[in-house]
């Protein structure tokens, strides 16, 4: 079975999905014990289709183990792996819902030259594609295939500014050589800057190995500051963790020195409102909020929307934008009191998950117990609903012009499809 579990990662999708039915068949059988089942949900889970320890099919196992009773895909510019993970669902006999994140160009809008919810550039905004019905899943993914590959092409300039800032040291990326090769690129997967700062701790674990000679090298040579936390996990040395540590240290406190602007690889926002509405998917904004202590271990303490929050949501509705979503976990409950109440004000669905690319991450997130976010499990039934029924006729989409004229109100909207989505799996 230990044998079964780590094929969970093996190259081939095929096998990846054989090991993920023997596993679950020896669970049916007794030979191993079934996960405890939680109350919990979770639609923001990335694989290797973007960055994560996780194909596509571990991901879902390693929900399913967390307990959890749905759970949604979510990788940047691809949705290459969610066919993979809807098999993985129907395996593991778990609902699933799948999506996309990208960032979108607000150029031209009132959010144009703002800090929005992009630690790395003005005027671009993370932003989300939840429930994609089955039949425009290759539609979308097409769509964003040239996106990719301009994003290579600035991701090759940075590994070239990488290698001019690490060459006095003996350390040098190439894209081609170092980086491409940790990804899904050639299966329709993106390429991101934790590619970047994963293949470049690597180099750095080979040129200076040891948690001593890393921090030394972190701080008295490239004068970083680190927290308490991050010398703790480093000097804990544990191989499960040891790289993706240094690559949160790098995410957060070193791209900004060889960090590129992205233009070309960004979609304008009336293009993003228009793909989604023609695929029948629910485009979300993804509040970040001003950052204090980054739960996911990679953002540095910055400012972002809470200045102009009232702007900023007049202006996602008047673009198009369906939703909201956000992290319970991450954010003060005054600055998600703030948000929900704006989301009610303007009729947005309100949707959250844990952004997991770190095996360090847990799948469950405790925040939910509160009763305050019921109302985001119920959105997860409402996202599975509205999915399965787009699937078979876009027009019963829950943002459909129909679906609209005949809910109004997204309270009803939501309650309706989610009754759906829970019929669906009974």
């Amino acid at each position: 079975m230990i044998h079964s579990v780590e094929q969970l990662n093996a190259p081939n999708v095929s096998e990846r999905l054989k090991a993920l039915a023997e596993i679950r068949e020896a669970a049916d059988r007794g030979d191993i014990p079934s996960p405890v089942p939680t109350p919990f949900v979770n639609n923001h889970i990335h694989t290797t289709f973007s960055f994560s320890p996780y194909s596509p099919t571990k991901a879902l196992y390693m929900a399913w183990q967390s307990g959890l009773e749905t759970a949604g895909i979510m990788d940047h510019d691809s949705i290459g792996g969610a066919k993979e993970f809807i098999l993985a669902g129907e395996i593991l006999k778990m609902p699933v819902t799948v999506g996309l994140e990208c960032r979108v160009n607000m150029k031209g809008t009132r959010l144009e030259g703002r800090r929005i919810n992009n630690p790395d550039q003005k005027s671009i905004a993370y932003c989300t594609l939840h429930g994609v019905p089955h039949q425009n899943i290759d539609r979308l993914n097409r769509y964003f295939g040239p996106f990719r590959e301009k994003r290579n092409e600035r991701n090759r300039k940075m590994c070239e500014k990488i290698t001019e800032i690490f060459a006095p040291y003996g350390i040098t990326l190439d894209f081609d050589r170092d980086v491409v090769g940790l990804s899904e690129f050639q299966n329709s997967g993106s390429v991101t800057e934790r590619h970047l700062c994963y293949a470049l701790a690597k180099k750095m674990d080979d040129a200076y190995p040891g948690p001593d000679a890393m921090i030394g090298f972190l701080t008295e040579t490239l004068g970083l500051s680190l927290s308490e936390k991050a010398v703790k996990n480093l000097k804990d040395a544990d191989p499960r963790y040891y790289l993706y540590d240094i690559l949160g240290i790098l995410k957060s406190n070193f791209v900004e020195r060889f960090y590129i602007d992205a233009d070309e690889e960004c979609p304008k926002a009336e293009e993003i409102v228009r793909i989604a509405k023609e695929c029948g998917a629910i485009l979300c904004y993804a509040y970040l909020g001003d950052v204090g202590d980054s739960v996911t271990g990679d953002k540095k303490t910055q400012k972002f929307e809470d200045d102009y929050l009232d702007i900023l949501f007049e202006e996602i509705v008047s673009l198009g934008f369906n939703a909201v979503t956000y992290m319970p976990s991450r954010n003060t409950r005054a600055q998600l009191d703030r948000v929900m109440a704006l989301a009610k004000r303007y009729n947005l669905f309100q949707v959250s998950g844990e952004d997991i690319n770190s095996p360090r991450q847990k799948f469950i997130c405790e925040a939910l117990r509160d009763p305050a976010f019921d109302h985001l499990k119920e959105a997860t039934y409402a996202l599975i609903g509205h999915e399965r029924a787009a699937t078979g006729d876009i027009r019963k989409a829950m943002f459909s012009d129909e679906s609209i004229k005949a809910m109004p109100g997204i309270g009803e909207r939501v309650a309706c499809y989610a009754a759906l989505g829970r019929e669906e799996n009974r």
